[in-house]
């Protein structure tokens, strides 16, 4: 009984201080978080600039944004950078030619709620800067497809759309586009919402019709001109019903072989939400797509 006794109060001796050394490793990397941010604000003139939540993470707000506080229930359409700390190095940067998208309760719980406080009270079109401690972002293991070290505490800028839509903001983004290009004049916009351009009108005498054979020659690019798929030497060919993305149908029936146009397509109506990592070149979530089309031949 006694022996027994003894190795009851060894196993809980040993509980205890295995507790102990765990709290003491959390308390441990909380407070090498603290102090890293703390010397981090110092080194870069932040003092007074950032405020700290209840979690540890600092935040400030950049641009409060405009209109109508964005709710938990609203969808909000953003783009975000992750930058460490220690050498400024970009771990993550929502491209340029898309953008991301969810509701603002799952964007606010990013990060087990590390980007709650600083974006409560957020209005459309604001932007927040984040401080985020390791231990709430990528924890001890990091994040290896990010190339995110152990511990790395995340420099965050997150930037709303003024638009709520993501159909809205798509259409803003060709206006411009073709704004700076002076294309406003010659681009009609169809009811589908795809802008096309023609340069040559065809001469068939053949209309495309769903059970079409087309032969196609096209170059697909991104916004930023980014070539994303091209196909020149007039092989390519396919049904008018098989097309997959959406916005040809609406523009390439309106022509016969030998027309040769441009469209700028929605993104709703190109690979949407999904994007596409299926070519040389990925295409991003919410991508307008901006193709250059000559008809080869139509075949009924």
């Amino acid at each position: 009984m006694k022996n027994l006794t003894k190795l009851s109060l060894s196993i809980f001796l040993l509980a205890i201080v295995l507790f102990t050394s765990c709290k003491k490793e959390y308390d441990s990397i909380e407070t090498v978080d603290e102090a890293a941010i703390q010397a981090y604000i110092k080194a870069n003139n932040l003092t007074g600039k950032m405020t700290r939540d209840s979690l540890g993470v600092y935040y400030q707000v950049l641009d409060a944004g405009s209109g109508s506080v964005i709710a938990n229930r609203d969808s909000v359409l953003f783009s975000y950078e992750e930058k460490s700390i220690t050498d400024a190095t970009t771990f993550y940067s929502t491209s340029v030619n898309g953008n991301e998208g969810t509701y603002f309760g799952y964007l606010a719980g990013k990060f087990n709620d590390a980007w709650k406080t600083g974006l409560r009270g957020l209005k459309f079109g604001g932007k927040v800067r984040l401080l985020v401690p390791s231990r709430l972002a990528y924890g001890k293991n990091g994040n290896a497809t990010l190339n995110v070290p152990s511990n790395a505490i995340i420099d965050t800028y997150i930037t709303t759309s003024t638009y709520r839509k993501q159909w809205q903001w798509d259409d803003a983004k060709i206006q411009t586009y073709l704004a700076a290009k002076g294309l406003t004049a010659t681009a009609i916009k169809d009811a589908s919402r795809v802008y096309y351009i023609t340069t040559t009108q065809g001469t068939g005498v053949d209309a495309i019709n769903e059970s079409s054979t087309v032969v196609y020659k096209y170059t697909g690019r991104l916004l930023d001109g980014t070539v994303f798929d091209s196909s020149t030497d007039g092989t390519f060919s396919t049904t008018f019903a098989s097309i997959y993305v959406e916005g040809w149908k609406s523009i390439v029936k309106k022509y016969t072989a030998g027309a040769k146009f441009r469209m700028f397509i929605p993104s709703d109506l190109a690979y949407g939400t999904s994007g596409s990592t299926g070519g040389a070149v990925a295409i991003p979530s919410n991508a307008v797509l901006d193709f250059d089309i000559e008809i080869v031949s139509v075949t009924n």
